[in-house]
Formats: C-alpha cells, structure tokens, sequence
C-alpha cells in the first residue's frame, strides 16, 4: 500500500498552500468581518488553473484528478474557508454534474468556462421543504414545444449570486417520486431567473449564500442534464463528490486550529513556562494531531476510488462524517487552549468554530452519513 502523493501532487500543494499563506490568509479575517466575496482571490486562483484540476484537458481542465483537487481545497480552507467552500461548491457540485452526466457538447460549452475560471457554478438542489429529505422537491418542469419551463425555490445555495450556471433538480414526471425528477442546466441571465439577499450567516461569511427564485424560467430542451426522471440518481452521485470536498475542506478549518493552538501553546505561559509543557495541553494537541491525520487519510482515500473509477459512497460518507466532526471539534479545542483570549475576535479560532459548524450540515447532515454508511453495510 503506498500512502504517497505524486510529485505532481507535492508541487500543487506546495504551490496552493504558497498562494494561500501569502495572498489569502492576510485577507481572511477582513474578508470575514465585512462578509465580503473575495473577487480578486477568485481571479488570481483561475490564473493558477485551481478550478482546472479536476477535470480533463479537453474541457480546459490541466487533468491532474480529484485528489490533487482535494489536496488544494484542504490548502485553501485551511487559509480561508469561505473561499474554500466557493471553490469547493463550483467544482464538485456546480460543475461536476456536467462532467458526470453531460454530452459532449454539454460539456464543451459549460465544463470549459468553468474549469478555466471564467465563470462560477452552483448547485441548486436544497429547497424550503426538501432538505435532507431531497426526493420531496417541489420545483417543476414543464416541456413546451422546444424549451423546459421551470418553476421553483431553491435556498442554502452556495454561489447563488456569483453563478453564471446552476444546475437545477425539478419534478418532470408528478407522482413518480424520486423516479419522477430531473436535472437542467440553467444559464443565471435567464430570464425569471432572480436570487434574494444573501443569508446573514454564523460562519463562512465571505461566500455567497442565498435562495434562488425560478418564475417561469425557459431553457432549451437540450438543457436537460442526462435523462429525463433520473435527476435524483444523479445528485447522488454528485453529492459523493461533494462530501469527499467537504471532508477536505474540513480538514483544512482543522489543521488551521490545530496550527494556531500548538503555537499559542509554546507562546503562553502560565506557573513559569509555556502551557504547552502540561500534560493537559499536549494530550489536547495529540488528539487534534490524531484526528486530523486519520481524517485526511480518509479524504484522500475516497478521493483515490473516485479517481480510479471505483465505488466510493460509502468511502465519501465516511470522509465526510469523520473529517467534519473532526474540524469542529479541534475548533473547540482549540477556543480551550487559549482560554479567555479564544472567545474574542482578537484570534482566529472562533472563526474556524463558526465556519466549522457547516460541515456537519451542508451536503448531507453527520445523521445523513450515519444513514449511507448503514445501508452501504446493509441495514
């Protein structure tokens, strides 16, 4: 068994986590207090062809593979996890469905423009009544001659207002169900198209957030996304994709804490010496080490399978439950170790504990995973 990354694999991630410490870290905590979207850092990792990972060079990715993706997400959110989440959203779940199901000119027109940076994607599954239950959607979609009208609410989605494409999830055959739901891509210029204010949100304040509004939107037939009826099998499929990011983007907000507490530890003292000569403390640093070593693993190894083409929900459930009750955790621990001064705005760690919060929820909650990881037992 070889735990070892590529040497393509070691200079992307040197080459993120460069980026990241010197252009984005210093803008985090600003970007946070101002809930601000960070335009210019978007533009600057589209020069560094980050959206482009994971996807294949014939769409205008570079074709190195999900797990050099997740290696950069894991870079980024440890430096700003809004940023990460954007990143995060727009490859695997705003573009990745085009990539999963998508026909060849499908993906030239869209895969392309995404992977090179030039526009952002989003994922609109999540509605008022469906959430972890997604089967309930209520949007629909009518076929009129030669153009899907969509009627519908979508909310939580990330990118929203940034998007110049979503992916949308809309009954198409009532009664049926889940057999009875449909994918389509959606331009955001469309007409009927709108999105509300951004949510006022705990953490990850610096990416966009909000609910979108489908008022008789029009999209040509050739905008169903794979086969009519078969949208929820779909997004199934993306959301293995989506946790898999999601793990890595917890482990990132967990090593941040991890790094800013170990260094505290040697700066504090208390009785004479630095804190982090007490037992009490170095068994607190040693589990956070623990966890997160053991969490990236587990991302990484489900991003392997997925890479080789392998099954990997069970994988991707796993990475996601593990990592993100991980990075929450080690917030957690991390507000500890400092004491008084972690529950001020003066140090980061309370903004790794709001931003962790989210991961335990969005893409499936932890007792969504909890449910996957049984069946794929066979429960």
């Amino acid at each position: 068994m070889d735990f070892a990354l590529s040497e393509s694999q070691l200079m992307i991630r040197q080459m993120v986590r460069d980026f990241a410490t010197k252009e984005l870290a210093p803008l985090a905590a600003d970007l946070d207090r101002e809930s601000r979207f960070p335009h210019e850092i978007i533009k600057k990792m589209a020069a560094l062809d980050l959206f482009a990972l994971p996807f294949s060079e014939e769409y205008g990715g570079t074709g190195d593979g999900y797990l050099a993706y997740v290696i950069a997400v894991e870079e980024i959110s440890k430096a700003c996890a809004s940023t990460g989440i954007t990143y995060a959203a727009h490859c695997s779940i705003g573009t990745g469905p085009v990539n999963l199901f998508g026909t060849e000119e499908q993906k030239l027109k869209w895969i392309t423009p995404c992977a090179k940076g030039e526009m952002l994607a989003a994922f609109g599954l999540t509605e008022p009544d469906a959430g972890s239950d997604a089967g309930s959607t209520k949007t629909t979609a009518v076929l009129d001659g030669d153009q899907w009208v969509i009627n519908g609410t979508k909310c939580f989605i990330t990118n929203a207002s940034q998007a110049g494409m979503v992916i949308v999830t809309a009954v198409t055959e009532p009664g049926q169900g889940t057999r009875g739901i449909s994918s389509f891509i959606v331009p955001t210029a469309t007409a009927g198209y709108s999105v509300t204010a951004p949510y006022e949100k705990l953490g990850l304040k610096a990416s966009d957030t909000a609910e979108i509004i489908l008022e008789d939107v029009h999209v040509p037939k050739d905008n169903l996304l794979g086969k009519r009826g078969e949208g929820f099998k779909q997004f199934l499929l993306v959301l293995d994709g989506g946790r898999i990011s999601i793990g890595a983007l917890s482990v990132g907000i967990a090593q941040a804490a991890l790094d800013a507490a170990l260094a505290y530890a040697k700066e504090r003292k208390q009785f004479g010496q630095p804190i982090s000569k007490f037992q009490a403390i170095q068994f607190k640093l040693a589990d956070m080490a623990t966890r997160i070593e053991l969490a990236r693993l587990a991302v990484h190894r489900a991003a392997w399978l997925k890479d080789q083409g392998l099954p990997h929900t069970r994988e991707a459930a796993i990475a996601k439950l593990f990592a993100s009750e991980t990075a929450v955790a080690a917030a957690l621990e991390a507000i500890q170790i400092f004491g008084g001064y972690g529950y001020t705005k003066e140090y980061p760690v309370e903004r790794y504990l709001r931003d962790a919060k989210l991961m335990e929820i969005g893409e499936g909650t932890s007792e969504i995973q909890r449910l996957v990881i049984a069946r794929q037992l066979g429960c």
